[in-house]
């Protein structure tokens, strides 16, 4: 017999001004993601300085997939015993030690720690999306999960430009920047989500249907994932998903790396501020494009062709990238692989979750959740050590290699036998 479900009855919150949860949600989310990007750019450098090679840095970056996904899975199932907000506020403590402990950072052991402990306590977006999945209708769900979408679209914009442009006054200032936003966090979870009555009831619906908030088993019980993958058509879907989150990984986790060694801009080799202004402007196309060409794309060319084209521009574009010399030429790969791949990621989820059955979707959301943290945690330790043995053009190779291999896992149209 299954153990008691959590069911969430909202209390009408004190401030009416904020009556509506997904108010603080996507403000907490926004600022959450605003803290990632300002780090994303910045990381590799910071570690390079206190004297980590390529290959060690690349292990800086796996050691917080690493941890998520061991403690991932024990913050969800706290935040169904006790309630979302106040693991959502562990979470963001912890977020704000990681960014603190960095920011003091003398030493290379320092940052692994910095980055396990924000690793260990990062359950920010998991949290926010089963707390949306809680106060939601099921029918005003797929609505509701758009405003993290556009979350992520605003922190990619302005996160990476934040860190450029404060970098001119050393690499600290967009740490504590990063430190700042977190706090700031805490404050709109403490004082804008309303607190929410808990209580335990026996519920059929609740037990059968996880909602899309991302049920994660923990390492013990993944052996229960294998059942999706026997599935034929599920798990080529799914083997495209692991493959495209290598690829995309493999690529963002080495790109300030390669671009360091690879292109000048105005006499000196690219840094942090460059490499920031690089990663907003992809942010900017990326909005540009889901902001209404990717649902052109889709009614027109249908899901399944959206997703071979965001492989094949994403094949051609990271390996075009390393046969680039200027930052010109990047520019226009980048606009390049950014008009075809903008629709890859939210395409190949929608055809991911409909294969799923109704009642699954929040396991299976899970599942492609812990596949984007396996591949957080090899592919950036790939990349580093390609780009430590200076194997730029191979490093670029290799990602693109990766986004074309999931062309062989393409969902074929069942052959029409005529009579």
């Amino acid at each position: 017999m299954s153990p008691p479900q959590l069911s969430t009855l909202e209390a009408r919150p004190k401030n009416k001004r904020f009556s509506s949860p997904l108010l603080p949600i996507f403000l907490i989310v926004a600022v959450d993601i605003l803290g990632f990007t300002i780090i994303l750019p910045l990381l590799p450098f910071y570690s390079e300085k206190l004297g980590a090679s390529p290959a060690v840095v690349g292990t800086i970056v796996s050691i917080y997939a690493v941890c998520q996904l061991i403690a991932g899975p024990i913050l969800g199932q706290l935040s169904d015993r006790i309630g979302r907000r106040p693991v959502l506020l562990i979470s963001q403590v912890g977020t704000l030690i990681g960014f603190l402990i960095l920011a003091f950072s003398t030493r290379v052991w320092m940052v692994f720690l910095s980055r396990a402990i924000d690793g260990a306590t990062a359950g920010n977006l998991t949290i926010a999306q089963a707390y949306i999945s809680d106060v939601t209708k099921p029918e005003n769900r797929a609505k509701s999960f758009a405003i993290i979408g556009v979350a992520f679209g605003f922190g990619f914009l302005i996160g990476p430009a934040i860190s450029g442009f404060l970098a001119h006054w050393g690499y600290q200032a967009p740490i504590f920047a990063a430190s700042a936003l977190s706090f700031t966090s805490i404050l709109c979870t403490y004082f804008l989500l309303p607190r929410r009555e808990v209580i335990h009831e026996q519920n059929e619906a609740a037990d059968s249907d996880p909602g899309p908030g991302g049920k994660r088993l923990s390492l013990i019980s993944w052996g229960e994932y294998r059942r999706y993958f026997r599935d034929r058509e599920l798990a080529r879907l799914l083997m495209q998903w692991l493959l495209f989150a290598l690829s995309f990984t493999t690529f963002i986790s080495g790109f300030a790396l390669f671009a360091e060694r690879r292109y000048m801009w105005q006499g000196h080799p690219v840094g942090v501020r460059e490499v920031g202004y690089i990663f907003a402007f992809n942010g900017f196309l990326g909005i540009i494009m889901q902001g209404g060409v990717v649902g052109r794309m889709v009614k027109w060319i249908g899901e399944k062709n959206v997703v071979r084209l965001g492989f094949i521009t994403s094949m051609l574009g990271y390996a075009a990238v390393g046969f680039t010399y200027t930052i010109g030429q990047l520019v226009w790969v980048i606009v390049f692989s950014s008009a075809g791949g903008a629709g890859l990621r939210p395409a190949l989820t929608s055809l991911i979750t409909q294969k799923a059955g109704k009642r699954e979707q929040g396991v299976i959301i899970g599942l492609t959740q812990s596949l984007m943290s396996l591949a957080q945690i090899t592919a950036p330790v790939i990349a580093g050590f390609l780009i430590d043995r200076e194997y730029l053009t191979t490093w670029a190779i290799w990602a693109g290699l990766l986004a074309g291999t999931a062309l062989c896992f393409q969902i074929r149209k069942p052959a029409v036998v005529s009579a």
